[in-house]
């Protein structure tokens, strides 16, 4: 019998609460107003139209925006704009629209899009974009990929994150190591990260070279770097491929060779991710993936660390450098009782000066494809072209997010840890996930293809500025439109 642990109960009875507000709200026209109400609404002409934003960022990145924010209300008197940091904002959010009470504007991962788009959470963007002349041309392709589902766009990006290998200088020097040649292969990665792994008297690991384990945000992703992938895209999960085996065997390789014990007892001496404790940071581990952001915790909690980056070593060597993509978007919730004020933010957002403002204080890349000079010339992130290079490369893929990613995400954790644990042969983990998630996925299609007509037409009556798209003007322009 498949597991059902205290959090996932909790998320379904989440969704079924969700998805009875949602049949109730439909049939009660509580929800989205129509184009007349909105119109017909009473807004007094000496008041400014009040959006609420609702966003996950905290400390710098959120005084990031804030500032952006503050832009935004001082570039105009029609409209102010009220930043809330929310957490546990995919949850909120959803139940926010189900309830009738949504903010006007959200900041969410890109992996909830196909599921809010689904259940018609959030209004699709396209008729906007057309509108106002704003197309893929303007975004790097893999990034605008995570914007879209089913044919349509969803939300902006704002900041973007590609990972690589950070790597520790001087334990390389220290374990007789070039810190000019960081590994290009998982062979010579595993290899490294022996020689750099050191002991204390008590025979506990006092350094380690690198653990797949630290930190476990990766785990989902690690079939990429083997040149597999979690499904075809389709009807067939590929957790059974030869790439996932391989993987999960890579994975194995760390506590067979340093034992399961001695890593659980290092990884628990780990503390917070942004402060001098994380084990990167304090000189402790050599080697590490992570994304655009760890720079700004290095600087902030140990910025005499002599650290490097490179393209994190794939199983094989000789092909394009592989990394995950990833990045924040912007989206306009169903039932916002602004939807053309919150799109003007957006717009707003999304101007040349104002991203490359925003990913800059944020040290992250532009997702952009046009880069003013001064972008890099005054970052702070010492390798942030790097990073960009990696989001260009044939091998960037872009964050898996099918709509059962929770179910994918259980799976995949649970098979990486039995493996971990040394309690399943990779064999016997991958083929276990394949069989559970194949059905979830199956019975997802099904249920999809019952409802894809009707949710297709509901999408067209809910998109804004929908007549934009049928008009198609033949004097819009490509790349960058209206925005400056």
């Amino acid at each position: 019998m498949k597991r059902l642990p205290q959090n996932v109960l909790w998320v379904v009875g989440s969704f079924l609460l969700i998805g009875f507000v949602f049949a109730w709200g439909s049939g009660c026209n509580n929800i989205s107003p129509t184009p007349t109400e909105q119109a017909n609404s009473t807004e007094s002409p000496t008041e400014k139209i009040k959006l609420v934003y609702w966003e996950k960022w905290d400390h710098f990145e959120a005084e990031a925006m804030k500032r952006l924010v503050e832009d935004f209300n001082a570039s105009q008197d029609r409209i102010e704009v009220e930043y809330v940091r929310l957490v546990d904002i995919r949850t909120k959010t959803l139940l926010a629209v189900a309830g009738g009470r949504p903010p006007d504007i959200a900041g969410l991962f890109p992996e909830v899009l196909p599921l809010y788009a689904e259940k018609e959470a959030i209004l699709p963007l396209d008729g906007l974009m057309e509108r106002d002349n704003i197309n893929a041309s303007r975004y790097l392709p893999v990034i605008f990929s995570l914007c879209q589902h089913e044919g349509h766009t969803w939300g902006l990006p704002t900041t973007p994150t590609s990972l690589a290998l950070y790597y520790n200088k001087r334990l390389f020097r220290e374990a007789g190591l070039d810190p000019q040649k960081p590994p290009r292969t998982l062979e010579e990665l595993q290899s490294m990260a022996r020689r750099i792994t050191r002991y204390n008297e008590d025979g506990r690991i006092e350094r380690l070279g690198f653990s797949p384990e630290l930190p476990r945000w990766f785990r989902l992703w690690w079939i990429h770097w083997f040149g597999g992938r979690l499904w075809d895209g389709e009807g067939r999960m590929t957790l059974d491929s030869p790439e996932a085996i391989a993987m999960l065997e890579w994975v194995q390789s760390f506590p067979i060779t340093f034992g399961t014990e001695s890593l659980q007892r290092f990884h628990a001496t780990e503390g917070p991710f942004n402060s001098a404790q994380n084990l990167f940071i304090a000189g402790r581990v050599g080697m590490q993936l992570q994304g655009v952001w760890m720079a700004n915790f290095i600087e902030r909690n140990n910025p005499n660390l002599e650290w490097d980056v490179a393209p994190f070593p794939t199983a094989n060597s000789g092909g394009h450098p592989v990394t995950i993509v990833n990045c924040d978007v912007l989206v306009i919730p169903r039932g916002s009782r602004h939807p053309e004020e919150a799109w003007e933010f957006i717009r707003f957002v999304q101007m040349q000066k104002n991203m490359e403002r925003l990913c800059r204080d944020q040290w992250k890349f532009s997702p952009l494809v046009q880069v003013s000079e001064s972008f890099y010339a005054n970052h702070p992130h010492p390798r942030i072209q790097m990073f960009r290079t990696l989001s260009e490369s044939p091998g960037a893929v872009p964050a898996p997010r099918p709509v059962i990613i929770e179910e994918v995400r259980e799976e995949v954790y649970h098979a990486l840890d039995s493996v971990w644990l040394l309690q399943a042969t990779p064999h016997e983990a991958a083929q276990r996930a394949q069989v559970r998630l194949q059905g979830d996925l199956e019975q997802q299609l099904t249920q999809w293809k019952r409802v894809e007509k009707m949710r297709r037409l509901s999408w067209l009556e809910l998109m804004p500025a929908r007549e934009a798209l049928e008009q198609q003007s033949a004097s819009t322009l490509p790349g960058e439109g209206k925005l400056p």
